[in-house]
C-alpha cells in the first residue's frame, strides 16, 4: 500500500512510524520536515496526495492530533479519523471508510502507534445500506447541496 505521512514536528515517534511502514512493505511518501510546519501544511500535504490517488491513504500526526484532522477535513473526499485506539482506528474504516489515519504525538508510544495502524491497515470498508446513506450525505454536505431533514 502506498501511504502518504507527515508530521507538523519532528519526533522519534514520526521517525519510528516510517521506518515501521517501510519495514511492512509499504511504500511511503514522507512529507518530513526537519522543523516545525504549520498543522494546516502538513495536513494538506497528505491530504492532496491521498485525494489525487498518489496515495491509497495517508498518516497524518501532531501534538493532539485535531488540527490535522480539522485540515484534512478540508479537502474534498477525505475522511481523515482522529484515533487514540485500535478499536477506534477499526470503526473509522469499517463504518466511515477513514482514508486518513490522524495520531497524537503526546499521547504515542511505539507500541499503541503499531497497532493502531496495523488495524488501520488490515480493516475494510464494509459497505451497508446505513453507511453507504451516511457516506451520500456526506459528499452532499462537501459539494454544498441542501440536506432534507
Amino acid at each position: 500500500m502506498k501511504i502518504a505521512l507527515s508530521s507538523d514536528m519532528s519526533k522519534p515517534i514520526v521517525d519510528n512510524i516510517y521506518k515501521w511502514l517501510i519495514k511492512n512493505d509499504h511504500k511511503v511518501i514522507w512529507h518530513k520536515s526537519e522543523a516545525n510546519l504549520p498543522w494546516p501544511l502538513a495536513a494538506s500535504h497528505v491530504a492532496k496526495n491521498v485525494q489525487s490517488g498518489e496515495a491509497d491513504s495517508g498518516i497524518l500526526l501532531c501534538w493532539t492530533g485535531t488540527g490535522v484532522s480539522i485540515a484534512a477535513n478540508k479537502f474534498k473526499g477525505i475522511r481523515a479519523a482522529l484515533c487514540k485506539d485500535a478499536e477506534t482506528a477499526k470503526g473509522s474504516k469499517l463504518w466511515n471508510n477513514a482514508n486518513v489515519l490522524c495520531l497524537a504525538i503526546n499521547e504515542l508510544n511505539e507500541k499503541t502507534a503499531e497497532d493502531i495502524i496495523t488495524t488501520w491497515l488490515t480493516t475494510d470498508y464494509i459497505p451497508t445500506d446505513e453507511e453507504e446513506h451516511c457516506l451520500a450525505l456526506l459528499n452532499k454536505i462537501e459539494s454544498g447541496e441542501k440536506l432534507n431533514y
